[in-house]
């Protein structure tokens, strides 16, 4: 990775691969990398800096807004609307998070690591300067926090959506988990918090909150879910009224977020705020509806919480719900995703997600553990016959959801990825019956 330099002879460049070292390059130093300092100075390398101060270098600090938002489900949806209603009112932005990197409606970088590595983070940061960009809006996962893939960044704004059970793969316990998130909010920036996330630690100093079952400086007062959302939100003495053609109620809280963050920047009145919340769409693979007849819908939910949430948010329908789980990650989920499922599908296909180095049937099983046999439970590992063995079942009047993978566009399995997409499956498929009519 290297940002190159202009007017800082002898210096062409900034790296932080010690293999791309040599006199003319300066080596950015990180926890990732500080094994690698001595290798920096064998290859040459005479001036080793600070994420800190390669911003300072680059002449950034102070040069834009940076608004963090962390938390288990909600970051991205809550991200992009926060971008959304800025690009609405005339705002210059950048948007970084699972989907890539954006800088003004122009995706610049394809998708990676949900917060990348810090020179990354920066590079997309001095582009976004140069762009012109006022704000630039990122996800922060709990990794990024525990890694120091944030150092060095000053936060206009920090945002937490929620906090459930993932990743305890690598944080090992809930409990570490919500002091990794709480440590994202220990100083004294601006912050947004989910008022009706009890188990959220943080400094009250700066701290703004918002939600729908608990007294907040943004709450919501009275809302529908009927076709889209509308909602009235109380700040203070005054109430606002915003619709958005977004499904589901874990989505009143992303769009609550992006308000009330939006509002607490001072970019404008609370009124403009809430009528750009209409022109944004959602996100690719977040409740995206596939097919409209039948109606199938595609989601990201991975976990416990974020299947409830779906899941919830459709319960006035009859579901019929196709999910598995990854493989090489937190294995206590998967009972509580197969219990979940059960609680509120009329049918239920269980196969693969991304299996990685694990066999498929062993992570069905563990998913099983947490369902009772029934004759509506069906279980195909191919995810492509399980996903046109969902569409079979399915009645006129029902839903297909299909979780899990959202928008991504690959299978992961033993160590390759092979080319998947849940979307054109099923298009493939229904098409496919069409040509056969």
């Amino acid at each position: 990775m290297k940002i190159d330099l202009q007017n800082h002879e002898p210096f062409l460049y900034i790296t932080d691969n010690s293999n791309e070292c040599n006199a003319s390059s300066i080596f950015m130093i990180s926890d990732q990398n500080t094994f690698y300092k001595q290798s920096a100075i064998d290859h040459g390398c005479t001036k080793i800096i600070s994420a800190k101060e390669c911003i300072h270098l680059l002449g950034i600090a102070d040069k834009i807004k940076i608004i963090g938002i962390t938390g288990t489900n909600g970051k991205t949806t809550t991200a992009a609307a926060i971008y959304s209603i800025l690009l609405d009112l005339g705002k210059k932005v950048g948007l970084q998070g699972t989907r890539g990197c954006f800088i003004n409606d122009h995706r610049i970088e394809d998708k990676s690591l949900t917060t990348p590595p810090i020179l990354q983070t920066i590079k997309n940061l001095k582009m976004a300067v140069d762009a012109g960009c006022e704000y630039f809006v990122m996800e922060v996962s709990s990794h990024a926090i525990v890694q120091n893939r944030i150092d060095g960044l000053s936060f206009a704004l920090k945002i937490l959506t929620n906090i459930t059970q993932d990743h305890l793969d690598f944080h090992k316990t809930i409990d570490e988990y919500i002091a990794v998130k709480s440590r994202f909010f220990e100083d004294e920036s601006l912050k947004l918090i989910n008022k009706d996330e009890s188990k959220i630690r943080f400094n009250r100093t700066n701290a703004m909150s918002y939600g729908i079952e608990h007294p907040a400086t943004y709450k919501i007062l009275a809302y529908s879910l009927k076709e889209g959302i509308s909602a009235a939100v109380a700040k203070i003495d005054k109430v606002y009224d915003f619709e958005s053609p977004l499904h589901g109620f874990f989505n009143l809280y992303n769009i609550l977020a992006a308000i009330s963050a939006v509002d607490m920047l001072g970019v404008a009145p609370m009124e403009a705020i809430c009528e750009a919340v209409e022109h944004f769409g959602g996100v690719e693979g977040r409740m995206e509806v596939v097919s409209n007849d039948p109606l199938v819908i595609v989601d990201f939910a991975h976990t416990p919480d974020g299947m409830e949430k779906v899941l919830d948010s459709m319960k006035e329908r009859d579901l019929v719900v196709v999910f598995g789980a990854g493989g090489d990650r937190d294995r206590t989920k998967r009972p509580k995703m197969g219990a979940m499922a059960e609680r509120y599908a009329k049918k239920i296909v269980v196969t693969s997600d991304n299996p990685r180095s694990e066999d498929p049937q062993s992570i069905i099983n563990e998913i099983l553990a947490g369902m009772r046999p029934n004759e509506h439970l069906e279980v195909e590992v191919d995810r492509h016959k399980a996903i046109e063995k969902a569409l079979l079942k399915q009645g006129k009047d029902e839903v297909l959801l299909i979780l899990g993978k959202g928008d991504e566009t690959y299978q992961e399995i033993q160590g390759k990825k092979y080319p998947f997409d849940d979307r054109e499956v099923v298009k493939s498929i229904i098409a496919q019956w069409a040509k056969q009519k």
